[in-house]
């Protein structure tokens, strides 16, 4: 069994291998100057504070709101067990903190980095040190890795399943977690692994029906959310010559009622619906998916780690014999009944504020390769054209918080959804986004990201640039035309421009 797991991880390691080949082969045809390498991840602490002034505050709402940082931190990072908090009954890992770890608590999926060259993916640490829920769940082979001397040193994944496996003319795009309760304490008796099954993930792999997503960092993500949504409307609007001359198009992910659009999604006069978050601009996720962070938070509860709330309150299975015994769904909810104010809140708003209250990345000055460089590559940054997606400055609107007021946003994004090519597509719809369309990621906190794209496919910033780039007349990527622009910069202007950009 074990060296079937091996030669599955085998395979994934040689169709990456031989994909990293041939990008190379393309990076530079006759006549482009030599790539500058990848000045790799920066060392030290940038992030994981909260914003600025509410640690020191002795305004009484400040000093408020950053003790709720604090518990919702604590809760963050709390691992969950099955029977006082109603982990699983699937799951891909038993906290927040876990997956969203480097460079800090609320980062991105922990890797191979300058301080720590093997750190281990916390999913199989998990895994590891479990052993008595191993004879009902095998660690997948993209978890495992190759690598038999130093196993596990892969990024943190979510899995998804392009087509339904039963019937591959469906769709599917769910989740599937790589975990069961089964053997872990606290799990009913009568949940064994007859009952409750992992995926086949190895016949995903096998039909290639498998695409991978890593953790999106949430610093700053408060500051994110404080953007109203004209701000994004204006500046997709902004820069159209520049735009529409590199086939840069870009559009918000919202969700209308079927009832106000026709088959095209075309608006029908007087029947726009002005209720609730519809019609308005989802922001957080890969595909911008989730309107507000307290939705993302109760999605990611409940899918990732199988917690019912309040704001999806139903089981993701619903398997009467492994549900915990003395639990009720939803398994998290508002407690009217505490003593303490903060901890009548539920774990997902605790998570929701936490969020919200950590501070963006703090960016270097020198770091890599002197402020001369890093200079230069700003300007090559705007002058190429990376800034027409990846905006630089975005700014939110008036709020009771100073740390929100009318702030400006450097996160480097648009938050709008592009046209990707067939080179990044992963199948997936959400929402408004289509299967090659994502969220203009935001570059804030990139010089400490181990790992890049949406799926983690390399941690090196040169391929991720070429990676942007694919597709033909149709289908192209909306990136093309830039990252040929970057592609004919000197050798040194790329240094400059790919310092500037892990400076950030």
């Amino acid at each position: 069994m074990k060296s079937e797991r091996f030669s599955v991880a085998g395979r994934i390691s040689a169709a990456l291998a031989l994909a990293a080949l041939a990008a190379c082969e393309s990076m530079n045809p006759q006549g482009a100057p030599p790539d500058a390498p990848d000045p790799g991840v920066r060392v030290g602490a940038a992030a994981g504070d909260p914003l600025p002034g509410l640690a020191t505050s002795t305004n009484p709402t400040q000093k408020a709101m950053f003790k709720l940082f604090g518990r919702g931190l604590a809760k963050f990072v709390q691992p969950d067990s099955v029977d006082k908090d109603g982990l699983g009954p699937t799951f891909n890992l038993d906290s927040c903190g876990g997956c969203h770890a480097y460079p800090a608590i609320g980062g991105s999926s922990p890797g191979p980095n300058p301080s720590d060259p093997q750190a281990i993916n916390p999913q199989f640490t998990f895994w590891a040190t479990h052993p008595q829920m191993q004879a009902g769940n095998r660690i997948p082979a993209f978890i495992l890795g190759s690598d038999t001397a130093h196993p596990g040193v892969t990024p943190v994944r979510e899995a998804r399943f392009v087509k339904d496996e039963v019937d591959p003319s469906q769709t599917d795009g769910g989740v599937h977690d790589l975990f069961t309760i089964v053997g872990l304490p606290g799990t009913p008796a009568g949940c064994t692994d007859a009952l409750l099954r992992q995926p086949d993930f190895d016949r995903a792999i096998a039909s290639g029906n498998i695409i991978f997503r890593i953790p999106t960092p949430v610093f700053g993500a408060g500051l994110m959310e404080q953007i109203p949504d004209a701000v994004i409307e204006a500046n997709r609007n902004g820069e159209a010559d520049s735009k529409k001359l590199y086939g840069i198009r870009g559009r918000s992910n919202v969700t209308l009622a079927g009832r106000t659009t026709t088959s095209g999604g075309r608006v029908l006069p007087g029947a726009e619906n002005h209720s609730g978050n519809d019609g308005t601009i989802a922001r957080f996720g890969w595909k911008a998916q989730n309107k507000s962070l307290l939705v993302f938070a109760g999605e990611a509860y409940n899918v990732e780690m199988g917690v019912s709330n309040e704001l999806f309150p139903t089981e993701r299975s619903e398997l009467a014999a492994c549900q915990a015994h003395g639990l009720t769904t939803p398994n998290d909810r508002t407690n009217p009944t505490a003593t303490d104010p903060l901890e009548v809140l539920s774990d997902v708003e605790k998570f929701a504020a936490y969020m919200r209250l950590l501070a963006p990345p703090t960016p270097s000055s020198d770091t890599p390769g002197g402020a001369v460089s890093i200079r230069k590559g700003s300007d090559l940054f705007a002058s190429v054209g990376c800034s027409l997606c990846h905006t630089p400055k975005l700014t939110t609107g008036p709020s009771d918080l100073p740390q929100f007021d009318r702030q400006d946003v450097h996160l480097y994004s648009d938050l709008l959804l592009h046209h990707m090519g067939p080179k990044l597509a992963d199948g997936i719809s959400q929402g408004q986004a289509g299967p090659d369309e994502f969220r203009t990621a935001p570059l804030w906190g990139l010089g400490q990201r181990t790992y890049l794209l949406h799926d983690g496919r390399t941690n090196d910033l040169v391929r991720a640039i070429y990676e942007h780039e694919s597709g033909g007349w149709s289908g192209a990527s909306e990136a093309n035309g830039i990252v040929q622009r970057y592609r004919y910069l000197s050798t040194s202007d790329k240094r400059d421009l790919l310092n500037f950009l892990r400076s950030l």
